[in-house]
């Protein structure tokens, strides 16, 4: 099968999509990615890219680049003309430069939710099915988020968002909890899937030598990792604040290994409260070596801010914590803390409860060994029952092959009318 994938973020940009195109790839399918240019979460554009950079490849791939303005600092007008920019750039040289022909298009949407404007244009203009896979409700993000939170603005984005949604031929939900929004938003159930996230192959339980240099690089004591974006969903203050719930405990060490909006904050914060004792700071990784401090920790951390949006998702880095076999400390509400619970992998209290994530954090460190790597065990056997890659790609490729079915059977229908 021949598939175009539009996404605004690809390679080297680190997102699932990068493994999902490898995997449909490795099962005999032809794949094309329509994506920008990369510049997250930097803001500004990757070394050896300029405006004019239209052609690339990832491990045999093919990728169209098209134009677009780099999200510099992130915020407001300059965000939005990055998201508009790309939706513009896309829809206008995607159809001359994704000839194809294709069978299918697929769309990743993390955010934002205008990356469904060219695919809906090209899904007319190949006349092939559309699957899109959400996982980021717009525009109930952006309030929650708190990037926009006037009715006038997000009224003409709901207004979008369904004219995408009646627009696709399948549309595929990474959590349970965004089904009754997306039927909402006028999706029937039989164009409706169930289709979460899974981990990479590459993370997957490791045994770390006393001398390997990530023990080194992560401070001495019983070490909470939490890797990701740092913004403001992540409730990154109830963090800190826990921090310094548990400077009694000289050796529980809260370690924020990522980069995001948030970053300078976060540091200017630690200073201010004095917490350098506590927090340590790393900066990014890089992919790939993302299992082997994982091994190097003692627990993972998740936490979510606390508004009903985030508590319809779980997270993605819920299931590369799984797949490590590492126990979980959790704050966080919703789908993402039920499949912690679960799985029983950790420790989970609610989303901001500084003093809950503190107690757990606690209990954890004077948890025996073997109770920490019991959590571990029951996480990677829930992670192998529902989320392991290899089931979650046979379950796309039916409904690729499910979709193109019927789109074709339509249109025979058409014509034979």
């Amino acid at each position: 099968m021949r598939i175009l994938i539009v996404s605004q973020y690809f390679w080297p940009e680190n997102f699932r999509v990068n493994d999902l195109a490898v995997g449909l790839r490795d099962r005999g399918h032809e794949i094309t990615v329509l994506t920008g240019l990369p510049n997250y979460p930097e803001g500004r554009l990757y070394s050896g890219y300029h405006l004019l950079s239209a052609t690339d490849s990832f491990d045999g791939i093919p990728i169209v680049r098209v134009p677009l303005v780099s999200r510099g600092n992130s915020r407001g007008l300059r965000l939005a003309a990055n998201y508009s920019s790309f939706a513009a750039s896309a829809s206008l040289l995607g159809p001359l430069r994704c000839r194809g022909p294709f069978d299918a298009i697929f769309v990743f949407e993390p955010s934002p939710i205008t990356v469904g404007l060219p695919a809906v244009w090209l899904r007319r203009w190949h006349n092939v099915p559309l699957l899109f896979w959400v996982l980021d409700l717009w525009p109930e993000s952006l309030a929650a988020a708190g990037a926009v939170r006037s009715p006038w603005l997000l009224r003409p984005v709901e207004h979008m968002v369904r004219y995408i949604y009646a627009r696709c031929d399948r549309v595929l939900v990474q959590s349970r909890g965004f089904i009754p929004h997306i039927t909402r938003q006028g999706v029937p159930d039989e164009r409706l899937r169930y289709f979460p996230s899974w981990a990479e192959e590459l993370f997957q339980p490791l045994d770390l030598p006393p001398d390997a240099p990530e023990r080194r690089e992560l401070p001495p004591g019983f070490r909470i990792l939490f890797a990701g974006n740092l913004g403001a969903s992540q409730s990154l203050e109830t963090i800190l604040d826990a921090a310094e719930r548990t400077r009694g405990v000289s050796q529980i060490r809260w370690v924020l290994m990522g980069d995001g909006r948030q970053r300078a904050a976060i540091e200017a914060q630690i200073r201010e409260r004095r917490l350098q004792a506590t927090v340590s700071l790393t900066g990014p990784r890089p992919l790939e070596t993302m299992p082997r401090y994982f091994a190097a920790a003692d627990a993972l951390l998740v936490t979510l801010k606390r508004d009903p949006i985030f508590a319809r998702t779980i997270p993605g880095k819920v299931q590369s914590y799984l797949a490590c076999r590492k126990p979980i400390l959790g704050a966080l509400d919703g789908e993402g803390a039920a499949c912690i619970r679960t799985a029983g992998a950790g420790l989970v209290c609610a989303a901001e409860d500084a003093a809950g994530l503190a107690a757990s954090a606690v209990a954890l460190y004077r948890a025996s060994a073997a109770e920490r790597a019991e959590m571990g065990r029951r996480g990677r056997a829930y992670f192998d029952e529902n989320f392991h890659r290899e089931r979650l790609l046979d379950r796309l490729q039916a409904m690729f092959y499910e979709a193109v079915a019927e789109h074709r059977a339509t249109g025979a229908l058409r014509r034979g009318a």
